[in-house]
Protein backbone atom coordinates (compact mmCIF):
# COMPACT_ATOMS: atom_id res chain seq x y z
CA UNK A 1 0.00 0.00 0.00
CA UNK A 2 1.24 3.48 -0.85
CA UNK A 3 2.83 5.34 2.06
CA UNK A 4 1.01 8.60 1.31
CA UNK A 5 -2.32 6.92 2.08
CA UNK A 6 -1.35 6.94 5.75
CA UNK A 7 -0.78 10.71 5.93
CA UNK A 8 -3.85 12.68 7.01
CA UNK A 9 -4.78 16.01 5.54
CA UNK A 10 -5.95 18.97 7.59
CA UNK A 11 -9.31 18.63 5.80
CA UNK A 12 -9.66 15.00 6.89
CA UNK A 13 -8.84 15.98 10.48
CA UNK A 14 -11.52 18.69 10.33
CA UNK A 15 -14.09 16.30 8.82
CA UNK A 16 -13.47 13.64 11.48
CA UNK A 17 -13.55 16.27 14.25
CA UNK A 18 -16.91 17.50 12.94
CA UNK A 19 -18.22 13.94 12.68
CA UNK A 20 -17.19 13.00 16.22
CA UNK A 21 -18.55 16.30 17.54
CA UNK A 22 -21.85 15.67 15.77
CA UNK A 23 -22.28 12.47 17.80
CA UNK A 24 -20.97 13.89 21.09
CA UNK A 25 -23.38 14.87 23.85
CA UNK A 26 -22.90 15.20 27.60
CA UNK A 27 -23.59 11.47 28.00
CA UNK A 28 -22.89 10.00 24.56
CA UNK A 29 -19.92 9.62 22.25
CA UNK A 30 -19.23 8.06 18.87
CA UNK A 31 -18.86 4.34 19.59
CA UNK A 32 -15.86 2.69 17.96
CA UNK A 33 -13.81 2.80 14.78
CA UNK A 34 -16.25 0.62 12.82
CA UNK A 35 -19.06 3.12 13.28
CA UNK A 36 -16.70 6.03 12.64
CA UNK A 37 -15.46 4.48 9.38
CA UNK A 38 -18.94 3.63 8.09
CA UNK A 39 -20.36 7.06 8.93
CA UNK A 40 -17.33 8.68 7.32
CA UNK A 41 -17.82 6.52 4.22
CA UNK A 42 -21.36 7.84 3.83
CA UNK A 43 -20.20 11.39 4.53
CA UNK A 44 -17.38 11.26 1.96
CA UNK A 45 -19.41 9.55 -0.75
CA UNK A 46 -22.61 11.61 -1.04
CA UNK A 47 -24.15 9.41 -3.74
CA UNK A 48 -23.93 6.42 -1.37
CA UNK A 49 -25.35 8.53 1.47
CA UNK A 50 -28.20 9.62 -0.77
CA UNK A 51 -28.95 5.96 -1.61
CA UNK A 52 -28.65 4.94 2.06
CA UNK A 53 -31.10 7.66 3.10
CA UNK A 54 -33.60 6.63 0.43
CA UNK A 55 -33.46 3.05 1.76
CA UNK A 56 -33.54 3.90 5.48
CA UNK A 57 -35.98 6.81 5.35
CA UNK A 58 -37.61 7.33 1.91
CA UNK A 59 -39.17 10.65 3.02
CA UNK A 60 -35.70 12.05 3.77
CA UNK A 61 -34.18 13.84 0.78
CA UNK A 62 -30.66 14.91 0.05
CA UNK A 63 -29.55 16.55 -3.16
CA UNK A 64 -26.15 15.76 -4.64
CA UNK A 65 -24.88 17.61 -7.68
CA UNK A 66 -23.16 15.64 -10.44
CA UNK A 67 -20.00 17.66 -9.83
CA UNK A 68 -20.02 16.70 -6.15
CA UNK A 69 -20.52 13.01 -6.92
CA UNK A 70 -17.24 13.02 -8.80
CA UNK A 71 -15.36 15.33 -6.42
CA UNK A 72 -14.06 12.99 -3.70
CA UNK A 73 -11.33 14.31 -1.40
CA UNK A 74 -9.56 10.95 -1.26
CA UNK A 75 -10.48 7.39 -1.99
CA UNK A 76 -11.16 4.89 0.73
CA UNK A 77 -9.79 1.37 0.63
CA UNK A 78 -11.77 -1.87 0.74
CA UNK A 79 -10.63 -3.35 4.03
CA UNK A 80 -11.67 -6.29 6.18
CA UNK A 81 -14.97 -4.79 7.32
CA UNK A 82 -15.71 -2.62 4.31
CA UNK A 83 -14.63 0.95 3.50
CA UNK A 84 -11.61 2.16 5.47
CA UNK A 85 -9.18 5.05 5.29
CA UNK A 86 -5.62 3.99 6.17
CA UNK A 87 -5.03 7.43 7.69
CA UNK A 88 -7.68 6.98 10.43
CA UNK A 89 -5.08 5.97 13.03
CA UNK A 90 -2.98 9.04 12.26
CA UNK A 91 -6.03 11.33 12.19
CA UNK A 92 -7.31 10.05 15.51
CA UNK A 93 -3.81 10.24 17.01
CA UNK A 94 -3.43 13.85 15.88
CA UNK A 95 -6.85 14.86 17.20
CA UNK A 96 -6.11 13.16 20.54
CA UNK A 97 -2.61 14.68 20.67
CA UNK A 98 -4.02 18.15 20.00
CA UNK A 99 -6.51 17.68 22.83
CA UNK A 100 -9.52 17.92 20.49
CA UNK A 101 -10.96 14.46 21.11
CA UNK A 102 -10.64 11.92 23.87
CA UNK A 103 -11.07 8.18 24.12
CA UNK A 104 -13.88 6.97 26.33
CA UNK A 105 -14.06 3.30 27.34
CA UNK A 106 -17.39 1.58 26.73
CA UNK A 107 -18.83 -1.94 27.08
CA UNK A 108 -17.58 -3.02 23.66
CA UNK A 109 -14.26 -1.19 23.43
CA UNK A 110 -13.73 2.51 22.96
CA UNK A 111 -15.67 5.57 21.91
CA UNK A 112 -14.56 9.00 20.78
CA UNK A 113 -15.78 12.29 22.21
CA UNK A 114 -14.80 15.87 21.52
CA UNK A 115 -13.18 17.73 24.37
CA UNK A 116 -14.32 21.20 25.37
CA UNK A 117 -11.64 22.66 23.09
CA UNK A 118 -12.59 20.24 20.31
CA UNK A 119 -16.23 21.27 20.59
CA UNK A 120 -15.27 24.94 20.42
CA UNK A 121 -13.20 24.40 17.26
CA UNK A 122 -15.77 22.08 15.66
CA UNK A 123 -18.56 24.58 16.32
CA UNK A 124 -16.49 27.38 14.76
CA UNK A 125 -15.70 25.18 11.73
CA UNK A 126 -19.36 24.26 11.32
CA UNK A 127 -20.22 27.95 10.94
CA UNK A 128 -17.87 28.29 7.95
CA UNK A 129 -19.57 28.20 4.55
CA UNK A 130 -17.06 25.66 3.27
CA UNK A 131 -18.19 23.15 5.93
CA UNK A 132 -21.94 23.86 5.86
CA UNK A 133 -22.79 20.88 3.63
CA UNK A 134 -20.73 18.59 5.85
CA UNK A 135 -22.50 19.92 8.96
CA UNK A 136 -25.93 19.32 7.38
CA UNK A 137 -25.00 15.80 6.32
CA UNK A 138 -23.63 14.92 9.76
CA UNK A 139 -27.01 15.92 11.21
CA UNK A 140 -28.72 13.65 8.67
CA UNK A 141 -26.37 10.82 9.61
CA UNK A 142 -27.14 11.25 13.30
CA UNK A 143 -30.90 11.37 12.65
CA UNK A 144 -30.93 8.31 10.39
CA UNK A 145 -27.88 6.18 11.17
CA UNK A 146 -27.20 6.53 14.88
CA UNK A 147 -27.05 2.74 15.20
CA UNK A 148 -24.27 0.43 16.30
CA UNK A 149 -21.19 0.05 14.15
CA UNK A 150 -22.05 -3.61 13.59
CA UNK A 151 -25.56 -2.76 12.37
CA UNK A 152 -24.19 0.00 10.17
CA UNK A 153 -21.68 -2.45 8.70
CA UNK A 154 -24.51 -4.94 8.05
CA UNK A 155 -26.56 -2.20 6.36
CA UNK A 156 -23.66 -1.35 4.04
CA UNK A 157 -23.01 -5.03 3.28
CA UNK A 158 -26.67 -5.58 2.46
CA UNK A 159 -27.28 -2.50 0.33
CA UNK A 160 -23.92 -1.74 -1.30
CA UNK A 161 -22.60 -4.99 -2.79
CA UNK A 162 -20.35 -3.08 -5.20
CA UNK A 163 -18.43 -1.75 -2.18
CA UNK A 164 -18.30 -4.88 -0.06
CA UNK A 165 -17.66 -7.09 -3.08
CA UNK A 166 -14.42 -5.27 -3.93
CA UNK A 167 -11.15 -7.04 -3.15
CA UNK A 168 -9.16 -6.10 -0.06
CA UNK A 169 -6.91 -3.16 -0.87
CA UNK A 170 -8.98 -1.95 -3.84
CA UNK A 171 -9.68 1.77 -3.92
CA UNK A 172 -13.36 2.64 -3.77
Amino acid sequence: MRKELFHPTIESEARILLLINGFTTKTKSLEGRTKLAKLDFLLRYPSFMQRALSIKNPEQTMNVSQEEELNIESRMIRYRYGPWDPSYYAILGKLIGKGLIEIVPNQHGISYRTTENGQRIANALAKEDSWSETRIRIKLLKQNFNITGTNLKKFIYEHFPEVTGAKWGDEL
